[in-house]
């Protein structure tokens, strides 16, 4: 019993047919009598309009009415399928030239990023040991500097001492030089 229930559970998926027809009128009102049908997406051409009915010309040339809401202005999606169909076959042609493009684009940008990543990261490398070179110059420097300051001070007070000795020595010089015996002149008598 199990067995048939599976199968027609299988065979149960159908579709409505697209072949579908209306009733069309000798006239344009329900009193006048049905004289014939048109399928559905049958092309008709348009020749007059009264009340709710539309007086049409069919493709064998027949002229009936129709109810106006059983007409549309555009081919039916039977007619429109194959076009559509055509359509969506470019459109994914073309889609997947895009998504190709996208993916070397993308491909291309992402070696592009990483080259200029591992740029950058050799860049702050450099930088950073730039840096420590400029932070071991400039200690190096300050030493300098104070080393040079220092021998300033030391050279200043060389001079000073220098000077301060020359100085010393001539008011030594100064002060005995006065007080030194001189020598007296002989006079001679002879002028």
């Amino acid at each position: 019993m199990a067995m048939p229930v599976v199968a027609q559970q299988d065979d149960a998926s159908r579709w409505v047919s697209d072949e579908l027809s209306t009733f069309v009128r000798s006239g344009p009102t329900d009193r006048y009598r049905i004289v014939g049908t048109l399928t559905a997406g049958q092309p008709v051409t348009l020749l007059s309009t009264n009340g709710d009915y539309s007086e049409v010309r069919s493709e064998s040339g027949d002229v009936v009415w129709v109810q106006s809401k059983e007409l549309q202005e555009e081919p039916s999606a039977q007619d429109q399928l194959p076009e559509l169909q055509d359509q969506v076959k470019a459109l994914t042609s073309e889609l997947d030239g895009i998504n190709d493009t996208w993916e070397k684009r993308t491909s291309a940008m992402r070696d592009n990023l990483a080259a200029r990543e591992q740029r950058i990261n050799e860049l702050e490398t450099r930088n950073q040991e730039l840096e420590s070179a400029n932070a071991a110059i400039g200690q190096a420097n300050r030493k300098l500097e104070a080393r040079l300051d220092t021998q300033k001070e030391d050279l200043l007070m060389r001079y000073f001492m220098y000077g301060g000795g020359v100085a010393g020595a001539g008011l030594v010089v100064g002060l005995l030089v006065p007080h030194l015996p001189r020598r007296r002149r002989k006079r001679d008598r002879w002028f």
